[in-house]
This record gives structure tokens, C-alpha cells and sequence, in this order.
């Protein structure tokens, strides 16, 4: 039997895991405490501001609390009427031997690049928990895949004036998640992680022969198997409350204290000290602006954005690219990640290694696009 995927019950994605640590716990309290705060607008005046309890409330909170119920209902439709069968197929000669992954991970890939990258995780993990996944397999795409969408990408470039540079910006950044994705996935943490599997496996078999035909073949045997549209949808969309539930106060925890931090110590700028010169080495414009910047994003994708408005337009094309690049920001893919694949696990000494591994190979990636770029007159006005 090829079995059921998890959308087809409200309560798969949701199968019983290992309990809850105590620091989760707290964090869900603490957010739930910070959540009504900002609903009521009683709390410290230093939380209350547009750039934090505004932020958190209409960005994150929305985007896991609204984002993740719809588009689990929508994706839900589309994977039990055959989709992961007729991608999965077509890309496993790409995906298995540059990111030993299967196939089907590209449809994943997809579903954050077009959607968001909250119901990317969202498939993860219910792939995981329906065994077509193996943690290793659900660690690298959610930690080097889960990407920022295209519509956010746009809103980078608008922020820091490069919309007439956009088709560079998102190009660029494409280039550099699936040229590091080759080699990340060959590093600690990746290699830690066991390639076992949370159910009974159900892996991605090879065939021979015509990848067209075969790929319509398996979408037409799944999709006829399926139960009625507003079924899987009805079951989607429960999954996908049930499992932003928990998450919310998560996140709304720990995205308050990473954005507060930002905005109230000088954390970054000492942090970034070091990098100063490491920049001016590589011949960036205005490196005291983007050292802090470049590493600032670890709390969140879009504070390196707000910090190099006034550099230089090759400085605001550089960040631009690796605040949207460096893919792991505590205020809501971080703590998603911690949450929803305890069983992997993904913890968050795994999360601070691969940011910074993921920005050491970007800083002078991207240093060297920017150069070839300007020397292309890519950036003259």
C-alpha cells in the first residue's frame, strides 16, 4: 500500500512526539503573556512600538497564524491529486545527486519561493511524519531551502531603492541558496543528523525509462485514489491550525526579544567590529554600515535591510542579497524550525552553525558578484 498522506486527518501532522522541553514552554507562556500585551496595548512602552509589537503582530504573527492554515488547505489539494508524484519524479536526477535529496523536495523548494516559508516547513513536516522523509532529509531542506519568498524579496529591493535592479537581486540570491545548498548539505550539522525515519519509510523509487511519461503516470494513480477536493482541503486546513497553534506564542516570544535586542543594544555593532576590516578587504563601500549588518539578520531577515539605507548602492545590493540568502532569523524561522522538528531534532546550536557557516561562504560570494556586476556596469545609474 502507498499509503495516506497526512493531509487526509486533521490529526496526522500532529502525531504523537516526544514531550515538549520545559524551554518551549515557557517561551509558548512568555509569548502568550507578550500576545496579549500587544493585542491590548498594556505592556513596557519599549515593546509597544510599530517596529516591534507592530512588527511581530501584523508580520510574524500573521504570517504563521493565517499564512499556514490556507496554505496547508491549498497544498493539501495538490499533493493528494499526484503533484509530489509528477515533481518528484522529474527532478530526482537533479535533487538526489547535488543535495542527496528526493525529487519531491523541489516541490517543497517551490512552495517557499512562491508561498512562504512557513507552509514550506509545513510539508516538511508532514512529509516527515508520513515516512517520505528521513531527518536528514527534512534538516537540509529546512534549513538550506526554507527561503524567503519572491514577493518578500521585492520588498527588500523596494526598501533599500533596487527595484530597477530586481531581476539581479532575486537572480543572485537564487544562484547563491542552490550553489551553497551543494555544499552545505556535505557539512556539519547536515552530516550529524540521522538518516533515519519518525515513520514507516516510504522512500522515492528510481525507474527507468521516459521521466515524462512516468512522472503522469504515478500523478494519475495517485490523484485517482483521492478522496473528494473539499475533504483533503477541509483536513488541510486543520492540520494547519492545529500546528500553528503551538508555534505562535513561540514566536512571538522569541521574535520580541530578538527585534528589542536589536533595536536597544549595540550587540551587532560590537559583534560586527571584526568584520570592518574582512570588508574593506574585499572592496565593499561603507563597511562600518554593513559589518553589523551582515550579521544582524540572525535576528531578523529585514533589520539588515533597515541598516544600510544610506550606503552605497553596491553596499545595499550586497546585503540585500545576503539578508534574504543568510535563510536562518530567530524572530520566526528559527523557533518554527525548534518546534516543529523536535523529533529531527533541529536545535539551536545547529541554527547558529549554520548561519554562520552559510554567511562565511557568502560574504565573499556575494563580494565577488557585486564586483563583476559594477564592472559591468550593472549599477550605473
Amino acid at each position: 500500500s502507498t499509503g495516506n498522506l497526512c493531509f487526509e486527518s486533521a490529526s496526522v501532522a500532529l502525531r504523537p512526539r516526544k514531550e515538549t522541553s520545559v524551554v518551549l514552554r515557557v517561551l509558548r507562556w512568555c509569548g502568550l503573556v507578550l500576545a496579549l500585551m500587544m493585542a491590548t496595548g498594556w505592556g513596557p512602552q519599549s515593546l509597544m512600538t510599530k517596529s516591534i509589537a507592530g512588527f511581530i503582530w501584523t508580520k510574524l504573527a500573521f504570517s504563521v497564524g493565517v499564512i499556514v492554515p490556507l496554505g496547508a488547505m491549498v497544498l493539501a489539494v495538490f499533493l493528494r491529486y499526484g503533484c509530489l508524484e509528477f515533481v518528484g519524479t522529474l527532478m530526482r536526477p537533479i535533487m538526489h545527486p547535488l543535495y542527496k535529496l528526493p525529487g519531491r523536495a523541489a516541490l517543497d523548494n517551490l512552495t517557499s519561493w512562491i508561498g512562504s516559508y512557513a507552509v514550506g516547513l509545513y510539508m516538511t513536516r508532514s512529509l516527515l511524519t508520513d515516512g517520505r522523509y528521513s531527518r536528514r532529509e527534512a534538516f537540509i531542506i529546512a534549513t538550506c531551502f526554507s527561503t524567503v519568498s519572491i514577493g518578500f524579496v521585492g520588498v527588500v529591493a523596494d526598501t533599500l531603492e533596487l527595484l530597477h535592479l530586481f531581476p539581479l537581486v532575486f537572480g543572485t540570491y537564487f544562484l547563491a541558496v542552490y550553489v551553497l545548498g551543494i555544499v552545505m548539505v556535505r557539512l556539519w550539522p547536515v552530516t550529524f543528523v540521522p538518516a533515519e525515519y519518525v515513520a514507516e519509510p516510504r522512500p522515492e523509487v528510481a525507474e527507468e525509462g521516459p521521466l515524462l511519461k512516468i512522472a503522469y503516470r504515478r500523478a494519475i494513480e495517485r490523484a485517482t485514489s483521492a478522496p473528494a477536493p473539499h475533504r483533503v482541503a477541509a483536513g488541510g486546513l486543520v492540520d494547519g491550525l492545529l500546528l500553528a497553534a503551538p508555534i505562535l506564542g513561540t514566536i512571538v516570544a522569541v521574535g520580541t526579544g530578538a527585534v528589542w535586542l536589536t533595536e536597544n543594544t549595540p550587540l551587532f555593532e560590537w559583534l560586527g567590529m571584526p568584520l570592518v576590516p574582512v570588508l574593506s578587504l574585499l572592496g565593499l563601500p561603507d563597511p562600518q554600515l554593513l559589518a553589523p549588518a551582515t550579521l544582524a539578520g540572525i535576528t531578523e531577515m529585514y533589520v539588515p535591510v533597515l541598516l544600510v539605507k544610506e550606503a552605497a548602492l553596491e553596499g545595499r545590493f550586497f546585503i540585500a542579497v545576503l539578508s534574504v540568502s543568510q535563510l536562518v532569523f530567530f524572530s520566526s524561522v528559527g523557533p518554527m524550525m525548534i518546534e516543529m522538528f523536535d523529533d529531527v531534532p533541529i536545535r539551536f546550536r545547529d541554527l547558529v552553525g549554520v548561519f554562520v557557516i552559510r554567511t562565511v561562504f557568502l560574504v565573499p560570494l556575494l563580494a565577488a558578484v557585486t564586483h563583476i556586476l559594477a564592472w559591468a556596469g550593472a549599477f550605473a545609474s
